[in-house]
């Protein structure tokens, strides 16, 4: 993979961000500054940290934006079927957008272990070999 752009789960998160924008113009105008920002920035932050991530050096770091990104799914899968049950997301609203959150949210998990498995690796190709005639935690011993 050559860039964050590349990523299925990059591209989802970004025509999700589209149509959150596009189904909170119409919700009452008294949650511009409540909901509506909240549920904005939560479908904002989710590409975002992909992106960060695949900027970062290490699959330590690229996991941790990760984990942020997993983050702002649950809050915007919270906040969306709070927008369904105030009734300023109608049905047929609703159900495309939940199973576009958790379709990104598995996908992020995938993405997430995956990680995890390089971060893995990075750390046995870089890790000082252990003397195995030294005691593991030379704290412990008295």
């Amino acid at each position: 993979m050559s860039s964050y752009r590349d990523l299925s789960v990059w591209q989802d998160g970004m025509t999700l961000a589209v149509k959150i924008y596009a189904a909170t113009k119409m919700f009452p105008a008294e949650e511009r500054f409540g909901i509506v920002q909240q549920m904005r920035r939560a479908a904002v932050s989710i590409p975002s940290n992909i992106a960060e991530g695949y900027g970062r050096q290490t699959p330590r770091q690229r996991y941790n934006f990760l984990e942020n990104a997993l983050g702002s799914v649950f809050e915007l899968e919270t906040q969306t079927e709070l927008s369904s049950r105030l009734e300023f997301l109608s049905a047929d609203q609703f159900q495309p957008l939940a199973d576009t959150i958790r379709g990104i949210g598995k996908g992020l998990t995938a993405l997430m272990r995956f990680v995890e498995t390089e971060a893995r690796k990075e750390k046995k190709r870089f890790a000082t070999p252990r003397n195995p005639e030294e005691p593991r935690n030379p704290r412990n011993q008295r």
